[in-house]
């Protein structure tokens, strides 16, 4: 059955209003954008195929809910899911393509390499980021329009989960006293901290899948950083 938030006659929603579609959607488009303009000897032609079959897919998430996250059903959420993931396995390819000239010393340019290990990096943080969004509480529909006691159980805990008994100016924005839910730019703040601190830092993963992908994006953020320094100094000399 289609989760939607409960609405009045030919009025908004009475329940919650849903998260607001428009940050996700021009992250991805900054993502895709990253990854098409890459160097040309990372990926080839092969890029433009991928970009492009992204755009299209994006479509119809976008279509689904224009505006505010309000409408699921399993196939709306099986495109999500797959979707982030399409956008982290494309990330991923152009990370292998990169370590490869890293290490082999195909790139020889040190502004290009430089621009390229950043496009990924920044790709990589909006990538996780993406599929953290769709994998806590049931996703953005599921974690914006439910009741609290609805919700699967979370992956990830945020400071605000923890503040009900902090002062008060503190706890006002608390999950259980304000019903505060995590959106978007709090799981790509997440994976920015992740990979510049190459660890979780005021959120912590809860699930074995969280933290399994918190490490992996670590783990890649770490080798994008150490290799790029060590072929930069190589560069200089």
């Amino acid at each position: 059955m289609p989760v939607r938030a409960k609405t009045g006659v030919g009025g908004p929603p009475t329940g919650r209003p849903g998260e607001v579609r428009l940050p996700a959607t021009a992250a991805t488009l900054v993502a895709i954008a990253l990854y098409v303009t890459l160097p040309n000897q990372m990926l080839g032609v092969a890029r433009f195929f991928v970009a492009g079959l992204l755009v299209v897919l994006l479509i119809p998430l976008v279509a689904a809910n224009p505006r505010r996250m309000t409408r699921q059903d399993h196939r709306v959420r099986r495109l999500s899911l797959g979707f982030a993931v399409l956008v982290l396995l494309a990330n991923t390819a152009a990370f292998v393509t990169l370590v490869h000239a890293l290490v082999s010393g195909q790139a020889h340019k040190g502004s290009t390499l430089l621009l390229a290990a950043l496009q990924v990096w920044l790709a990589n943080i909006i990538g996780f980021g993406l599929l953290y969004w769709e994998l806590d509480r049931g996703g953005p529909v599921v974690r914006s329009i439910k009741d609290r006691k609805e919700l699967p159980a979370a992956d990830w805990r945020f400071s605000q989960d923890e503040d009900d008994d902090a002062s008060d100016e503190v706890a006002r924005g608390a999950s259980k006293r304000a019903d505060w839910r995590p959106r978007f730019v709090d799981y790509l703040y997440m994976s920015t901290t992740n990979s510049t601190a190459f660890s979780p830092t005021d959120t912590m993963p809860l699930s074995p899948r969280a933290k399994m992908l918190m490490g992996s994006q670590s783990i890649e953020a770490l080798l994008v950083s150490v290799l790029v320094i060590a072929r930069g100094v190589s560069l200089l000399h």
